[in-house]
């Protein structure tokens, strides 16, 4: 078992002693129901050209993906918020993955739909160094074919767990990205990719090392 993969389960294991079992299956539910949506099938695969863009980071200064590939390679990690615990582990692992991947002339960037103070708060909580970037109401990742609707009946359960979207990503449409991360080659074009509805679901760090 990878190092991620490994945390993650300790969080699982965390997670299920701590929640009401009701929280829990409502939330497995909604993995389920997305997981019949095939949003692996309608996203950008392997081989298609990634579409430009010009994102606030969290000093809000401008961040354009011509000016990143002009560097290297570009890796887009896209998480959910930075109210997800599995996101927060999985940017803090990239984090300690960073030397690494810069070694492999690759340029990392995180991207979600919160707001520019929420993506500050989410480098600032986990001492991140790359570019976190905000896509505001996920204009960027509906390009990409990622973004999906929470369904009505888990939204109580997010709000009693004190995560309102609304105040996150400062509109009502409840839309999240898929968790995913593709790399980019300097053309532009899409190298790889992982995706996976079920956010219990991360990258494993040696797959994305074998392709830089």
């Amino acid at each position: 078992m990878n190092i991620l993969a490994k945390r993650i389960e300790e969080l699982n294991n965390e997670l299920s002693l701590n929640l009401p079992k009701e929280v829990l299956e409502a939330f497995r539910k909604s993995v389920e129901d997305l997981k019949t949506k095939n949003s692996a099938e309608n996203s950008i695969k392997v081989g298609d050209n990634m579409p430009e863009f010009s994102l606030p980071n969290s000093n809000g200064e401008m961040v354009s993906s011509r000016e990143i590939l002009k560097k290297g390679k570009m890796i887009l990690a896209f998480y959910r918020g930075n109210w997800c615990p599995y996101c927060n582990l999985e940017l803090r692992f990239l984090q300690e993955q960073l030397i690494g991947l810069k070694d492999k002339n690759a340029v990392l960037v995180a991207v979600s739909p919160q707001t520019i103070e929420h993506s500050k708060v989410m480098a600032e909580r986990n001492n991140l160094t790359f570019d976190v970037l905000t896509d505001r109401d996920n204009s960027f990742a509906k390009k990409l074919g990622i973004v999906f609707q929470l369904q009505e009946f888990v939204l109580p359960y997010y709000q009693n767990l004190g995560i309102d979207l609304t105040d996150f990503n400062h509109n009502e449409e409840n839309r999240l990205p898929v968790p995913a991360v593709f790399v980019v080659d300097e053309e532009g074009d899409v190298i790889f990719r992982f995706l996976d509805v079920d956010y219990m679901n991360r990258l494993n760090i040696e797959e994305l090392i074998k392709v830089l």
